[in-house]
């Protein structure tokens, strides 16, 4: 059904854009930008920006999500770190994350480092709060039979606190993972001459909307395809988690 929606929104499209209802500038019809992804390519400079982009977006992912995940599952397990930590996260994380990126290129300079520091920043807050609730959503009865077989605390963190908090982690990762995207591409339009985002702006600068609306597909596809593997994951670590279909 969503496909066939797809499918009727892009010939409705292609038609208002070929019959002049929308303007063929700011809405070329996707065959236009279908003509223009293909010559992106042969050109190498899609490639190019893609390979940029998800260096940067997994380099960021990787850090942020593992980082929050440990310290989340901590802030969890332990009311005493939670109560030190959580009044630094209530305020750092309503704070646009693109708002902190001068003070994090004082920090890391004006090269890579500053801008996969600043998307792993974005990465970093969906998985912390969603591991420390996962952790904390686990029954206390699970920690007390735990202490009554004698299970040491990393036995507890293996038995207990990972696979109890894991599907509200995975969430957590999949938030992040977009969160991140989001501000890759919107550092790259600020910041960077590679990318995607990089590509978006300066086609728009350059009135060349084809390839526009095609650097922004491309886009939406890492998202569909991170989203894609991430639910098949989830369905991998965590199989009792049935999806209800309402």
């Amino acid at each position: 059904m969503a496909l066939l929606i797809a499918l009727a929104v892009l010939a409705l499209w292609e038609g208002l854009s070929r019959g002049g209802v929308l303007s063929a500038l700011l809405f070329p019809a996707p065959t236009t930008v279908l003509r223009a992804l293909g010559r992106l390519l042969r050109a190498g400079e899609l490639t190019a920006g893609l390979v940029h982009t998800v260096s940067r977006l997994m380099a960021a992912f990787a850090v942020g999500s593992l980082s929050a995940a440990a310290l989340g599952l901590s802030m969890g397990w332990s009311s005493r770190l939670r109560s030190v930590v959580d009044p630094l996260v209530a305020a750092v994380h309503p704070v646009p994350k693109t708002a902190l990126f001068p003070v994090l290129i004082i920090v890391f300079g004006l090269g890579e480092s500053s801008k996969v520091a600043v998307a792993a920043l974005a990465a970093f807050f969906p998985v912390l709060i969603n591991a420390m609730a996962g952790v904390r959503q686990i029954s206390p009865i699970h920690f007390e039979v735990a202490r009554n077989y004698r299970a040491g605390p990393l036995k507890v963190f293996r038995r207990v606190v990972l696979p109890g908090s894991m599907p509200m982690l995975l969430t957590g990762a999949r938030l992040a993972f977009n969160s991140a995207l989001v501000v890759t591409i919107a550092v790259e339009m600020i910041a960077a001459h590679e990318g995607l985002g990089a590509m978006i702006w300066s086609a728009w600068e350059t009135m060349r909307t084809e390839e526009l609306y095609a650097a922004i597909a491309v886009t939406a596809c890492i998202g569909v395809v991170f989203n894609f593997l991430l639910k098949s994951l989830t369905q991998r670590l965590v199989p009792w988690q049935v999806e209800q279909k309402i």
